[in-house]
C-alpha cells in the first residue's frame, strides 16, 4: 500500500476514532446531568474554586503553549486578555451565584388567587462550546464558568489550529474534572461537525460567520438552541473635536492587541475629511510608541499561521490593485509579525472592506458630516462592537441612538468585553444571544414559571357547563 495512501486511511480511521470518543463523552454527561439535575450552589462554587486555582496554577505553561501556537503571543496580551478576565469571571460568579440561584418571585393575578408564582433557575443539561483559536483560553473558560455556574456539564471542542493550548487545556481540565463533568474535545473540522450535530441543550459557537450558518444548521436537526458569537466589520467614528492622539492612542490599542486577530477589534475608521492626514499620523506615532520595532520583539504578537497571513496579504495585494494607498508602519515583516498597516482610498469593491480583517490592517473612511458616518456604518451588516470617540454628550447619545451594534464603548476600544456586569454578544449577521456574567448564568439556564396552589381552589368558580351568573361577573370584573 503507497504510503500516502496509508497516511489517508490512518487519518480517516483516527477522526472516527475521535468522532466515537465524543458520543462517548456525550452519553455520560447526559447520563450524569440526569443523576444530578439541580447541583446545589456549594457544588458549583467548588467547581469554580478549582477552575480558578488551576489557572493560577498553571498561568505559565498556558502562556507558554499559546504563544507557541501563534509562533510568537506576548505574554502581557496573554495575561491582560486571557487569563485575568477568565480569572475575574470565575471571581463575580463565585461571589454572585448564590442570589442568581435564588427563584424570583412574582406577581399572581387577583382573578387567579389564592395562589403564588415564582421563577426558578434550572440547569440545561449538557452544553457544548466552540471555541476559535484567536483567544482559545479566554473563550474557553468564559463560557465554561457560565456553564458551570448554572448547574451544566459542559463539553468544549478546541480549535484545531492551537495544538500546543488545546492539548494542554484537555489535560489540565482532566486533572481537577471528571469527563462526565468537563470534557474536552480534538480534532479537525469534521469532528467539529460532528460536534454541532450532538442534541445538545445548548451550543456556543464562537467563529468566523461562515461557520456559524453551518454550525447553527447543524444545531437545527435538534433543535438546540444556540449562542453565537460572530463578528464582522466593527467600525470606530473619529468626531470633528476630539484630540486625535486621544482617539489614535486609544484605537490603536484596539488595533494592535493580539495583532488585530480579535472580533471586537476596531474594522475600519470614520474620519472626517479635513482631520484624516493627521489621524493617520498620530495613529503611526501610536503604534511605534507601542512597538518602536518589529524585530524580536517580544511584544509583538504574530499572525496565527500562514494560511491567515496569506489571507491578510491577499487583502492588501487586491486592495493596492484597486487603487487604494497602503502606508506600511513597518519596512517589512519578520517570520508571521506582521507590519500593521493603514489604508486609505479604499472603497467597497476591495476585499479588505467586503470581510473582516481580523488582523493588523486599518482602513479609513473619510466623511463631510456625522450623519453621513452614521449612514455609511447602517447601510452594513450590523457589527459586534462599534467605537466613537468625542467627548460631547449629545453626539455620544446621538451614537447609541442612531446605530446598532452588540455592543459600544464611547472614547476605548475592546474593554467593554471585560466588564463582567455587562451582556456580551452580537446582533444579526454579528451574532445571537449573549453571556457573561449574569447573563451567561441565564443563557445557560431554564428560567422556568411555576404557579403553586394550595387545597383551596378558586378556579372550580369558573369550570363548565359556562353560561352561569358566576361566570358573568367575573367577564364583567376582568374582561375590560
Amino acid at each position: 500500500m503507497p504510503a500516502d495512501t496509508a497516511h489517508l486511511e490512518q487519518s480517516l480511521q483516527h477522526g472516527q476514532d475521535q468522532i466515537s470518543q465524543l458520543e462517548t463523552s456525550f452519553a455520560l454527561q447526559r447520563a450524569a446531568f440526569q443523576a444530578n439535575p439541580m447541583p446545589p450552589a456549594e457544588q458549583r462554587l467548588q467547581w469554580l474554586k478549582v477552575l480558578s486555582e488551576l489557572l493560577s496554577a498553571e498561568r505559565e505553561a498556558l502562556i507558554q503553549a499559546i504563544s507557541r501556537d501563534f509562533s510568537n503571543r506576548s505574554a502581557d496580551e496573554t495575561l491582560i486578555a486571557e487569563l485575568m478576565p477568565s480569572l475575574h469571571g470565575i471571581h463575580y460568579a463565585a461571589k454572585r451565584l448564590k442570589q442568581w440561584m435564588k427563584p424570583s418571585r412574582r406577581n399572581v393575578g387577583l382573578q387567579f388567587m389564592p395562589a403564588s408564582a415564582k421563577v426558578i433557575y434550572q440547569p440545561l443539561g449538557v452544553v457544548g462550546v466552540i471555541v476559535p483559536w484567536n483567544y482559545p483560553l479566554f473563550l474557553a473558560i468564559g463560557p465554561l464558568v457560565g456553564a458551570l455556574a448554572a448547574g451544566n456539564r459542559v463539553m468544549i471542542k478546541m480549535s484545531e489550529s492551537t495544538p500546543a493550548t488545546s492539548q494542554l487545556l484537555k489535560e489540565l481540565l482532566a486533572k481537577v474534572f471528571p469527563e462526565d463533568l468537563v470534557a474536552v474535545v480534538l480534532g479537525e473540522a469534521e469532528v467539529g461537525m460532528a460536534f454541532s450535530r450532538l442534541p445538545f441543550d445548548h451550543l456556543l459557537f464562537t467563529g468566523a460567520t461562515s461557520i456559524g450558518k453551518q454550525v447553527m444548521r447543524a444545531a437545527a436537526e435538534n433543535l438546540t438552541p444556540v449562542t453565537l458569537e460572530l463578528g464582522g466589520k466593527s467600525p470606530a467614528i473619529v468626531s470633528a473635536d476630539v484630540p486625535l492622539s486621544d482617539a489614535a492612542e486609544r484605537i490603536a490599542f484596539g488595533k494592535t492587541m493580539n495583532a488585530g486577530q480579535t472580533c471586537v477589534a476596531p474594522d475600519y475608521v470614520l474620519v472626517p475629511k479635513d482631520r484624516v492626514e493627521g489621524f493617520v499620523e498620530a495613529y503611526r506615532q501610536a503604534v511605534l510608541n507601542f512597538y518602536p520595532q518589529l524585530a524580536d520583539n517580544p511584544d509583538y504578537t504574530a499572525i496565527i499561521n500562514e494560511r491567515q497571513q496569506q489571507r491578510l496579504n491577499g487583502y492588501l495585494q487586491d486592495a493596492e490593485s484597486k487603487g487604494a494607498t497602503i502606508i506600511a508602519l513597518y519596512p517589512e515583516a519578520q517570520g508571521r509579525r506582521m507590519p500593521h498597516a493603514v489604508l486609505l482610498n479604499v472603497a467597497d469593491e476591495m476585499t479588505v472592506m467586503q470581510d473582516e480583517i481580523f488582523g493588523p490592517l486599518l482602513p479609513i473612511v473619510p466623511y463631510d458630516k456625522l450623519e453621513d458616518a452614521f449612514a455609511y456604518i447602517n447601510r452594513r451588516a450590523r457589527p459586534l462592537a462599534l467605537y466613537y470617540f468625542g467627548y460631547d454628550k449629545r453626539e455620544q447619545q446621538r451614537v447609541l441612538d442612531e446605530t446598532h451594534s452588540g455592543g459600544v464603548c464611547l472614547n476605548d476600544t475592546l474593554l467593554h468585553v471585560a466588564q463582567d456586569d455587562l451582556p456580551f454578544g452580537g446582533i444579526g449577521p454579528s451574532g445571537m444571544g449573549h453571556y457573561h456574567g449574569h447573563e451567561g448564568f441565564l443563557t445557560f439556564s431554564k428560567a422556568k414559571g411555576v404557579l403553586i396552589k394550595q387545597r383551596f381552589n378558586a378556579a372550580k368558580l369558573i369550570y363548565p357547563p359556562y353560561g352561569k351568573t358566576l361566570h358573568k361577573l367575573v367577564y364583567k370584573l376582568f374582561v375590560r
